[in-house]
């Protein structure tokens, strides 16, 4: 059993990785240890999963297409300059007024939108169209690992951080599967080991089933990672303070970004983080959507809060940070007897970082009149979610191989976006 397998296979459900600000002496030996050995000052690719499919129709406004307010009677938001209008990003698409937390990002070219983008797969199951874009191979349901694995394993190194990839979620996502380390973390509380194939609490057992393994396998990596492991079980939440006056919001989202730009400011290593937006959020919107109030706004509010305040405390280290939003999919371009949206197709992403390039909205937009839709009722995907995937992978993270991250899929140079400076 060697120390990339233990790590895998026994899940370690870690707890909120968080509080570095008042960690004990020997957290930030570890911390100076890992930097050391390379760990230090990485490049870090954040992900973030909206799963339900969100409405990018009334998140990313086409309030310049004129046939957007004929198919949504109820649920469109106004123009720009009218009560509850959208904020204008470029004359023709707009952020819901509800995301006004991240007008700040666009205007200073920080945050860039990818509009029409998709799977190419016309499936409208939650299930396969999030394995779809998790595994980055859609319409194949046989493959073993995740993009975001296949990027780690194509950017490994001899002296590996453990804490490489870590989902703040309760359980490993499809992205992160595969051969290369991940850690999946969810609060302090709810700290638990699953060993193997089993699922049993190992609370307190943690140091035994290191002793067991370290003389043959695991080595000062492992020591080190386990007294890592040992503060989390002690650290108080409340001493912690976000930087620069950034106040995230008190949802399962919020924390999750806030433990993560924690993990960030440790210096430990970490190049990919994933969370989802949790439970306090329902994007699959089929009845009472709402437009610039309602249902919708009110999640994104939340969402667009959480992202802002991400991106401010982390202040100048978001020069070596992309924030990648997607979602599996987009919602009906009409909206439906309940003044809701059924599941779609195309749909729209964000990035945020220094070395993104923005205050633009990417992609080739058709348009939504009854003959430019898919099927004749959803937006037109003319971006594949790939090509977004591989210039990230590529430009930030340094894969060097995308026809082995994204297989029977040829992603090169010509197809990306170009948001990545």
């Amino acid at each position: 059993m060697d120390r990339r397998f233990f790590l895998k296979q026994s899940g370690i459900g870690l707890a909120s990785f968080g509080f570095m600000a008042a960690a004990p002496e020997f957290l930030h030996q570890f911390a100076s240890a890992q930097t050391k050995n390379g760990y230090g000052r990485k490049k870090v690719l954040v992900t973030i999963f909206q799963r339900g499919a969100v409405d990018g129709l009334n998140m990313i406004v086409p309030h310049g297409d004129p046939e957007y307010y004929n198919i949504r009677r109820t649920i469109a938001v106004p123009k720009p300059n009218q009560t509850n209008g959208a904020i204008d990003l470029d004359g023709y698409f707009g952020f819901n007024p509800a995301m006004k937390p991240l007008e700040g990002l666009w205007r200073s070219k920080q945050l860039a939108v990818i509009d029409a983008v998709g799977s190419p797969d016309n499936t409208r199951s939650h299930f396969d169209a999030q394995d779809y874009m998790e595994s980055g191979t859609p319409g194949i349901k046989s493959t073993r690992d995740g993009w975001l694995n296949r990027v780690l394993q194509s950017t490994a190194t001899k002296e590996e951080s453990p804490f490489r990839a870590v989902s703040m979620t309760q359980s490993l996502p499809r992205a992160l599967y595969g051969k290369a380390p991940s850690v999946a973390m969810t609060n302090l509380s709810d700290f638990s080991i699953k060993a193997g194939l089993y699922t049993a609490d190992l609370k307190g057992g943690f140091e035994g089933v290191y002793q067991q393994n370290a003389k043959d396998s695991l080595g000062e990596m492992g020591k080190e990672t386990f007294e890592a492991v040992n503060f989390l079980k002690t650290a108080n939440p409340a001493q912690y303070r976000p930087e620069n006056g950034a106040e995230y919001p008190n949802t399962d989202f919020g924390r999750s970004l806030q433990q993560i730009a924690q993990l960030i400011k440790a210096g430990i290593g970490l190049e990919v983080a994933f969370t989802d937006t949790g439970n306090d959020v329902r994007w699959d919107t089929h009845t009472n959507e709402g437009g610039a109030q309602g249902q919708l706004a009110n999640f994104l509010r939340s969402f667009s809060q959480a992202i802002a305040a991400f991106t401010i405390d982390l202040g100048k280290r978001m020069d070596d940070v992309v924030l990648m939003t997607m979602s599996e999919f987009g919602r009906t371009a009409r909206e439906n007897g309940g003044r809701g949206t059924d599941h779609g197709h195309g749909n729209a992403m964000i990035v945020v970082g220094n070395s993104v390039k923005g205050g633009k909205v990417y992609g080739d937009w058709k348009g939504l009149k009854n003959d430019q839709l898919n099927e004749g009722r959803d937006l037109a995907v003319t971006t594949d979610f790939r090509d977004v995937f591989a210039e990230a992978a590529q430009k930030h993270l340094g894969s060097k191989d995308l026809n082995k991250l994204f297989p029977s899929y040829s992603a090169d140079k010509e197809k990306f976006r170009g948001y990545l400076s």
